[in-house]
């Protein structure tokens, strides 16, 4: 959805947003309260959300964070909704484990029963759980008592108060900050601005030397703010590339000095289509879809078609688009950038020192 139709629906929500905020106020209350039952785990719950509609940088971090939590000798598992998965018929609120993390174990679904986020995780995670379920108490009580986690990861759970988490983590996109923004249906944002009150800590990803100035006025005001509260930065960089067929890794100098047709399925694509450009690839075209799209062989088809028209040697995407494309991928070349958010040493500190509490060490 474009930027101008966007604001044009805001507008049109804006005598709404008071309304919504107050149920969204209420209910937030009520969960802190114990007027509406939440689930308390035995193990450290960590979540990773959004104040704001939209990418933030969700998967990355997750992926980052179990990582953290494998090297500090624990066995997390990740909790996800699913987004965008089509649920088998009768399934209700039943858990779908993607991979149980036991070695050699592999993927046990594909992204059209898990949701192409969760296939990316389970994939860049090979000895982590991953789990789907729409009531995420389900899914933890799964990791814990069957899969032996240690430790939850919520993927998405700012709002998903019904499981009681140890560390709240909210993300904002530097190249969407939100200063300024008023509440759905008027603005992007999900709850109020009060709401942060129960973070843990503020990320905000994909910085870089373009926008730098800007992520430090935001940070500035999110002091005001919450002054208690830490903020810490992130920065995406291409690490690899990847064979859209065989899904090996390879160099990104094999992707250097070609020209390539770009294109993205993803919250923000035209930031995958800068990210290309600062990486020095040659995008001779590119074209966005809506995020969680589910591609066709139509839809390559016409991939192609434009890339031959602008003259490219083949087309180039995201790792998460990579997920749901490898059984359309023929013999025509495609290649997925892979992308790793790198945050700064005292995030990593504050982490590890957050969960050392937790876990009572």
């Amino acid at each position: 959805m474009t930027s101008r139709r966007l604001r044009f629906l805001f507008t049109l929500g804006l005598p709404f947003s008071p309304l919504y905020a107050l149920v969204m106020r209420l209910r937030a209350w009520l969960y802190h309260r114990g007027l509406l039952r939440r689930q308390k785990m035995a193990v450290p719950v960590i979540s990773v959300g959004n104040l704001t509609m939209g990418g933030t940088g969700k998967t990355p971090l997750v992926i980052y964070i179990a990582r953290l939590l494998e090297a500090m000798d624990l066995k997390p598992a990740i909790l996800s909704r699913g987004y965008g998965r089509q649920s088998a018929r009768g399934e209700g609120d039943r858990v779908v484990v993607v991979s149980d993390g036991s070695p050699g174990g592999g993927l046990l679904v594909g992204p059209e029963r898990a949701g192409d986020e969760p296939v990316l995780l389970a994939r860049s995670l090979p000895g982590v759980p991953v789990l789907v379920a729409k009531r995420r108490v389900l899914s933890s009580r799964h990791a814990v008592d069957r899969l032996g986690a240690d430790s939850l990861l919520l993927d998405d759970g700012f709002q998903h108060l019904a499981l009681v988490r140890d560390l709240d983590l909210v993300l904002f996109s530097a190249r969407d900050l939100p200063l300024g923004a008023r509440v759905f249906p008027g603005g992007p944002l999900r709850e109020p601005w009060s709401a942060l009150e129960r973070a843990d800590a503020l990320v905000v990803t994909g910085v870089d030397d373009a926008n730098r100035e800007q992520v430090g006025r935001f940070r500035l005001f999110l002091q005001g703010l919450l002054p208690d509260t830490p903020s810490f930065i992130g920065e995406y960089l291409p690490v690899c590339l990847l064979d859209g067929r065989s899904g090996r890794s390879m160099a990104l100098d094999r992707g250097r000095g070609k020209p390539w047709y770009g294109f993205a399925g993803i919250a923000q694509p035209g930031s995958f289509q800068e990210t290309l450009q600062r990486a020095n690839f040659l995008v001779t075209g590119f074209r966005s879809f809506a995020d969680h799209h589910p591609y066709t062989p139509a839809d390559m088809a016409e991939l192609m078609a434009a890339a031959r028209q602008r003259r490219a040697g083949g087309l180039i995407t995201t790792e998460k688009d990579l997920v749901k494309l490898q059984p359309l991928a023929g013999d025509y070349p495609l290649l997925a950038l892979r992308v790793a958010l790198f945050m700064e040493e005292s995030f990593d500190e504050f982490l590890r020192r957050r969960l050392l509490a937790c876990c009572g060490q």
